[in-house]
């Protein structure tokens, strides 16, 4: 019986090509791009899930008000608060704790100079709570030698090649390193991409390093812990501040700590700054969504074109049961129909996906696995299956299993008003969701064109930055720091290719923490203590990044403005000071000076931020700033690098441009925008492939009523008309209904920028537009076809 089935299905399928063509180039290309959204959907909420008893480990996270209006939250908490804890609060069974290593660390193997941007020191117990694949060596060594080093393969190879790396020593600094093991390369779905290991005992060798990790005052530290089976976080949380409140001299209760657990830190988006790399999770749930959508708008077709020919097999249906086929006989046709045009779809969606895989994984920057060996995956296209051909069966199968023969015979309609609408709402909803993906990839062009073109208040074009590396240098003498800083920064003025050079802090395009406490000014309120970006810049950054000087003056290269302040406009406003601003006292880190002047507004975060507060103070900072005349940036580069040769041999030349640091503050915003976009296309085909399919079919079901209207006289024009103003209606009926929901979706989504476009009245009628042209051009297409036909051949039968 099935296979019979089967046969008469697939002999039906190749009777109609065109239309099992459509059907199946739709469905396939709408599996395709489901498959790829899936893929990385479920890339994003399997972070950290795969490590051992993830749902009992936690990391501590500080809530820090640091005055009536603002909280600081930080990932960090203190070294010594994992000791107290360990030993105060039974319900923990574990504590391990990680820290960043800050900027590049340059470990020397022979002489080879090789520069680490991912390394951590963790401590003896990381891991006992996360899991790694030891491929070669032992974990023991690291836990047992304080100046050991564990290594993912991909860094041991880079190092060692195919030579065995185990006992293997890299110098950094002047202190030796014995590689102990070698660990398979860390999951896509880790939050603790670390390509190198150290130990925190290798710090903690450091007496200064130890005192302050022994304060209670310092934050510099990862605490993660695993808590008993059945233990409350939260109780476990409220004992960690009564902790902090009994060691920490002078606590005023001002702080507040949590626990989050593993799987929820790569969706965490409030903290000040982290060392991991997070997700987001309204991009998921957008991409969620928009999978479900583009699956849904395939399936649509094949119920559209299925139940819109159900005529032209009435008949078919009604020998059939006057035979002896019943109903159940009948829907298990319809059904086998639909899985076979659901898995010839999937076979061409897993040649597209196949295609399309190098480019998604170098896009998104995921490792996935092929299409052909991965479970994940095959778990998602047997999935994808099952929906599509759940979708668009049933429908379709209850339908035409439903007609009455007598009613065929007679020549009564065999399908309803119901039926003719529902086709008609389904072809609204393909299009609604055209017009929203096009509002949306409209609205985040825009959004992202209005962030790289808007004027930041300072001139970031043909100047790159690299900062002093103090840290590289054994015993460096910070009294003769400004010595050695005047002396560079005087031979890299004198390059032909430089056109201006300033020291300044680094992180000028996206500018690191704020600083509460230390100031304080004529007027100030006792409890009135906020917090300000501090921004060290030498006499020539004014000059060099076009700051505009809103009163006042910038630094002079005097000895008296060194202890002297600008602010910025948001920080006149909110230390509320009084007229003349300029010539006020100000007092900064213990220094006492004067307002020399003020500043406009200039972004130093991304868009994302409201500009706040800024101090800016008369010091060279560690980072230098270097304008290149135009078209010399090669060559102030090369003469930027080996003036740094001089000084700092054993030490990478490593430089960014501040255009390239700024949008890649972007850089989500940007593959999000080319995959709406992509996905938008997508369902735009996918939709007008069904509108030519239904063209077609109500083409050839007034091909004998255009062939009588053409005898009459009727022109091309009339007959593109006739054909197309239904299709046309519903497309205007789809965008008045895309409108509001559009304008909801992306509304909520530009409210994570503090700086955004306006949702113009345009953006909606320009999207209308095109879906219109889209649907216009389709349906044309085959009306004039149809138009241009002889009407001889269509009156024949007559």
């Amino acid at each position: 019986m099935i296979k019979s089935y089967f046969k008469i299905a697939w002999r039906n399928l190749w009777r109609h090509k065109r239309m099992t063509a459509i059907n199946v180039a739709g469905l396939g290309i709408g599996m395709a791009a489901t498959v790829l959204i899936a893929l990385w959907v479920q890339n994003e909420l399997s972070f950290d899930k795969f490590q051992p008893d993830a749902k009992n480990i936690y990391r501590i996270k500080v809530r820090l008000s640091i005055s009536k209006t603002e909280t600081w939250v930080w990932e960090m908490s203190q070294y010594i608060l994992g000791d107290f804890a360990q030993r105060q609060i039974p319900e923990i069974a574990d504590i391990t704790r990680l820290k960043s290593h800050y900027g590049d660390l340059n470990m020397h193997y022979g002489d080879q100079i090789i520069t680490e941007k991912k390394s951590a020191y963790v401590d003896d117990h990381w891991f006992k709570m996360f899991h790694y694949d030891v491929v070669d060596g032992s974990i023991d060594g690291f836990v047992k030698n304080p100046f050991s080093l564990i290594l993912t393969e991909s860094t041991a190879k880079k190092y060692f090649g195919d030579r065995e790396a185990v006992g293997k020593i890299l110098r950094l600094d002047t202190v030796n390193y014995q590689v102990q093991a070698v660990v398979k390369d860390n999951p896509a779905n880790s939050s603790f991409q670390y390509n190198l290991l150290m130990p925190v005992a290798a710090q903690l060798s450091d007496p200064k390093q130890k005192k302050n990790a022994l304060e209670w005052g310092n934050y510099n530290y990862l605490t993660f812990l695993k808590l008993k089976p059945g233990a409350s976080s939260a109780k476990v949380a409220a004992k960690i501040k009564s902790i902090v409140h009994a060691n920490k001299k002078g606590d005023k209760g001002t702080q507040k700590f949590e626990l989050i657990s593993l799987p929820d830190i790569h969706f965490e988006n409030d903290l000040q700054s982290s060392s991991i790399l997070h997700g987001n999770r309204t991009i998921v749930n957008v991409f969620m969504v928009l999978g479900a959508l583009l699956l849904i708008t395939a399936c649509i077709n094949y119920v559209n074109l299925t139940t819109a020919r159900a005529s032209l097999r009435s008949k078919e249906i009604s020998v059939r049961k006057i035979v002896g086929a019943d109903r159940l006989h009948l829907f298990g046709q319809f059904m086998s129909e639909s899985l076979l045009v659901s898995f010839l779809a999937l076979v061409l969606a897993l040649l597209l996906v196949q295609v399309a895989m190098p480019w998604f994984k170098a896009f998104t920057d995921k490792p996935f696995e092929s299409p052909f060996t991965s479970p994940v995956i095959l778990l998602i296209l047997g999935l994808t299956l099952l929906i599509s051909f759940l979708l668009n069966g049933l429908y379709p199968a209850v339908l035409l299993s439903s007609f009455q023969p007598l009613n065929v015979f007679r020549g009564k309609a065999v399908l309803n008003f119901k039926d003719i609408a529902l086709r008609r709402v389904l072809v609204v909803a393909q299009f609604t969701i055209s017009v929203v993906l096009i509002v949306g990839t409209l609205v985040i062009y825009g959004q992202l064109r209005f962030m790289q073109t808007m004027d930041p208040g300072y001139n970031r074009s043909q100047v790159f930055s690299f900062s002093f590396p103090y840290w590289t240098i054994p015993h460096f003498d910070f009294k003769k720091s400004d010595e050695l800083l005047k002396t560079i920064k005087q031979q890299l003025k004198e390059q032909n290719a430089t056109s201006n050079v300033s020291m300044a802090g680094s992180g000028l395009v996206d500018f690191g923490n704020a600083s509460a406490g230390g100031f304080d000014w004529a007027g100030r309120p006792k409890d009135f203590d906020p917090s300000f970006a501090p921004l060290s810049a030498d006499v020539d950054f004014q000059n060099l990044m076009q700051v505009r000087i809103k009163e006042g003056r910038w630094f002079r290269d005097d000895i008296a403005d060194k202890k002297n302040v600008l602010l910025n406009e948001t920080a006149v406003k909110l230390t509320g000071l009084r007229e003349p601003v300029i010539g006020q006292r100000f007092i900064h880190q213990g220094d006492t000076g004067v307002i020399v002047g003020v500043v406009k507004d200039f972004h130093y975060k991304s868009l994302h931020d409201k500009i706040g507060p800024m101090v800016i103070s008369d010091n060279p900072g560690e980072g230098f700033y270097i304008r290149t005349t135009r078209g010399n940036t090669a060559a102030a580069i090369a003469a930027a690098g080996k003036i740094w040769q001089q000084y700092f041999p054993n030490t990478p030349f490593v430089y960014d441009f501040l255009d390239e640091t700024y949008n890649n503050l972007y850089k989500q915003e940007q593959q999000s925008s080319v995959l709406v976009t992509l996905f938008a296309l997508i369902a735009i085909f996918i939709s007008a492939l069904g509108l030519l399919g239904l063209a077609a079919f109500a083409a050839e079901q007034k091909v004998k009523e255009i062939g009588i209207r053409k005898v009459l006289g009727a022109s091309m024009q009339h007959i593109v008309r006739l054909l197309s103003v239904d299709f046309i209606k519903m497309v205007c009926i789809a965008s008045i209904i895309a409108f509001p929901l559009a304008w909801w979706a992306m509304n909520k989504w530009l409210q994570g920028f503090a700086y955004r476009i306006a949702l113009s009245w345009w953006i909606f009628l320009g999207a209308a537009a095109i879906a219109l042209l889209i649907a216009l051009i389709t349906v044309s297409f085959q009306a004039v076809k149809a138009a241009i036909a002889n009407p001889v051949k269509s009156l024949r039968s007559e």
